[in-house]
């Protein structure tokens, strides 16, 4: 086996998108942690699989107890790949899962519950690797959004703020970190047929979502369309591959991946327009300037 070529971390990689960019990248000799909570428990089925693949492949594929909304568990795990690798060239932000239902009808303690993972986790993560990426002048975040970080699907409110609040975050972080050699990308998956279905949430206050007769019935018909899905995920995976091997500071700021709505991509298209137009308004056109390193 040869030298890897960069040290990747992908949260959230016992199934879905996850799984498949821990695989596809470890693949083409990316040393790849991946990610996962329960790695004894839930997970230790995709854990052993993992494990068992970069044995009969000779692949630089480890598998990391890590969950997102831990402070003390983001910490150890991030100890343990500088430990075993000495940096991070790239985190992949896929950690996340979906809400549906009448917003009245989420309890608070849902909402601060998907808002833990789907965005405070990714502050925490982005905090935790930050350190040694300006440390080494250079790295990359990806964080996988959805098209529903740009839109609102009815009766995913809950689950739309979270992707809307992620997507400013790593805007934001895009003008901060530009130069100091570091990119902060987002890509938008359409709805693909993964194991990310059979983890949505519903909203639990039922007395509350009752009293809004037909209209609480919105989230199963939206289920159901999305359940429908015909895409192959494999698609995010070599999106990200992509983007991992474009030249730092040549990467789109977002990426639309798979079928849906058309708007989607105008939208981020107008976005790149008026956040010029912001930029210039302040007299921070050059912002974005990569570094050289």
């Amino acid at each position: 086996m040869t030298s890897p070529k960069q040290v990747v971390l992908i949260t959230g990689a016992s199934t879905g998108f996850g799984r498949l960019i821990a695989e596809t990248l470890a693949r083409k000799n990316y040393q790849v942690f991946a990610t996962m909570r329960n790695v004894n428990g839930k997970n230790a089925g995709p854990a052993q699989e993992l494990l068992e693949l970069a044995k009969r492949e000779s692949l630089a594929l480890h598998v990391v107890e890590l969950d997102v909304t831990d402070d003390g568990s983001v910490e150890h795990a991030i100890r343990t790949v500088i430990d075993e690798s000495g940096r991070i060239d790239v985190l992949v932000n896929n950690a996340g899962y979906g809400l549906m239902g009448v917003s009245e009808a989420v309890t608070l303690e849902q909402a601060q519950r998907i808002m833990d993972t789907n965005f405070f986790g990714i502050v925490r993560m982005n905090r935790a690797v930050l350190p040694y990426m300006r440390r080494q002048k250079g790295g990359l975040l990806i964080h996988i959004s959805s098209g529903a970080g740009r839109i609102v699907v009815p009766s995913m409110g809950f689950y739309c703020a979270s992707k809307w609040a992620m997507e400013a975050l790593a805007e934001e972080y895009r003008y901060e970190l530009a130069r100091l050699g570091i990119d902060s990308v987002i890509i938008q998956p359409g709805a693909y047929p993964t194991a990310v279905f059979n983890n949505i949430e519903r909203a639990a206050d039922t007395t509350r979502e009752e009293a809004y007769g037909a209209v609480s019935s919105i989230a199963d018909r939206v289920l159901r369309m999305l359940e429908g899905a015909k895409g192959n995920p494999q698609e995010i995976a070599d999106v990200v591959l992509r983007t991992i091997e474009t030249t730092p500071g040549q990467r789109k700021l977002r990426q639309r991946v798979g079928s849906g709505v058309q708007g989607i991509v105008d939208l981020n298209q107008l976005s790149e327009t008026v956040q010029e137009q912001i930029l210039a308004a302040f007299g921070m056109t050059d912002l974005t300037k990569f570094a050289a390193n």
